[in-house]
């Protein structure tokens, strides 16, 4: 798959990022792993993105990325394409990114480069030394100290033609309609805030009609009705599902800290496809905050 392919991919439909299977001392499970994909892969999503946020990139060590990227690669081929998260230093982002090209992802999401604060020079020159180590596409995530603006982000679709995609994370209306106006088509567009469902309409309203969703990873066919609703315009869908499961399950995911990626293995767990606990320095969430989500599972049919 060609950079200009993957960007025509991710152009339409939904996205996801399936959670990393854990077993009780907090080691990888292949296997579980593997059967997660096996169930996720038929629901419909266009792309699934290997070891990303939900995936808990950040807590994954470089044998354990290798691992998770390989098996997903392997369930995956020739059904549904792979894109890997990237992220830290550049020198670190980049032997990440390139050994998810190794192992035969079709791109790579490249997320934040942590802690240090950075001047736009220089995450626009972070960005274009990760382009330039790959062949594969590279989407840019938008998000926490890694941000971008229209001017820098047009210098780069010049300097390097396999940064297909920009997700946003940030929601800052005024920013992403610079960005969408400035750039055009050059880019794939795509929602990345946590829990995207809540922004979908307005960002599709933006030009941005394409998210990423966590909740496909327990609830794959109430997550593919509500992105259908959107892209039809179906107010009384969105609705419906916002006040029965989004609006509530967001009390419960802003709780604490991290519960972003927390309350997605919770509802793993509650449907039956059990992924283990978060690593730290993530916290599962307690038994109330549980009954609490599986209500709200029940709700919409525990699918």
């Amino acid at each position: 798959m060609t950079p200009q392919e993957l960007k025509a991919t991710i152009s339409q439909g939904l996205l996801s990022f399936p959670v990393t299977d854990f077993d009780q001392n907090g080691d990888f499970a292949p296997k579980g792993y593997a059967a997660r994909l096996e169930w996720l892969a038929p629901y419909g999503a266009s792309a699934l993105f290997a070891a990303g946020g939900t995936g808990e990139f950040f807590s994954l060590t470089p044998a354990d990325y290798s691992a998770v990227v390989k098996t997903a690669v392997d369930v995956c081929e020739k059904r549904v394409p792979i894109l890997a998260g990237a992220g830290g230093p550049t020198r670190t982002a980049i032997a990440y990114a390139q050994e998810a090209q190794r192992l035969g992802a079709k791109g790579v999401l490249l997320m934040p480069h942590y802690l240090t604060e950075a001047s736009e020079a220089g995450i626009e020159a972070h960005v274009e030394e990760v382009c330039k180590s790959l062949d594969i596409g590279v989407i840019f995530y938008n998000r926490a100290n890694s941000r971008l603006g229209p001017a820098a982000l047009s210098r780069l679709a010049d300097r390097c033609p396999n940064l297909i995609g920009f997700k946003d994370g940030m929601g800052d209306i005024e920013a992403m309609v610079r960005v969408r106006r400035g750039l055009g088509d050059r880019f794939a567009y795509l929602g990345g805030l946590p829990t995207a469902e809540v922004y979908a309409a307005a960002y599709k309203a933006l030009g941005v009609p394409v998210y990423s969703s966590a909740v496909f990873n327990f609830i794959p066919k109430t997550a593919m009705a509500f992105y259908q609703a959107v892209a039809k315009d179906d107010a009384q869908t969105i609705g419906r599902l916002l006040d029965e499961f989004f609006l509530p399950y967001l009390e419960i995911r802003n709780r604490r800290a991290g519960y972003a990626v927390s309350i997605v293995k919770a509802g793993a767990r509650l449907v039956g496809h059990d992924a283990g606990p978060v690593r730290a320095p993530l916290t599962d969430l307690d038994q109330d905050e549980m009954q609490r989500l599986a209500a709200l599972i029940e709700k919409v049919g525990g699918q």
